[in-house]
């Protein structure tokens, strides 16, 4: 489960805004999750969870954004809606697409105290 390692990750992101920032306490994490991520949001949910114990994000609401696929195709120079990689382009049917957006995954906002 490598949901468990990105939380620890955005767990190291957010103890080092509190250091360099001097917030005390994380009320909530809005992280952005593309649908191309290969990462479960509910899996996330729960390693958050784990992780946060006694730290200064513990007992913070994740509130996850999903960010949906979208890639370019070289054969008909359009950008498409994307559901899942190696989708055909559903204006002209090849696999030659490149991913512009929803592959990603960040931090984008922090409510503290």
């Amino acid at each position: 489960m490598h949901e468990m390692a990105l939380s620890e990750g955005v767990l190291q992101i957010v103890q080092d805004s509190a250091a360099r920032e001097g917030f005390s306490r994380v009320k909530s994490v809005w992280l952005e999750i593309g649908a191309l991520a290969g990462v479960d949001p509910e899996a996330m949910r729960f390693t958050f969870d784990a992780v946060t114990r006694g730290t200064v994000a513990e007992q913070a609401t994740l509130e996850i954004v999903d960010v949906p696929g979208k890639a370019w195709c070289m054969q008909c120079g359009t950008h498409v809606a994307v559901r899942q990689r190696f989708d055909a382009c559903p204006k002209c049917g090849s696999y030659q697409l490149q991913v512009v957006e929803g592959d990603e995954m960040k931090v984008k906002e922090l409510e503290v105290e």
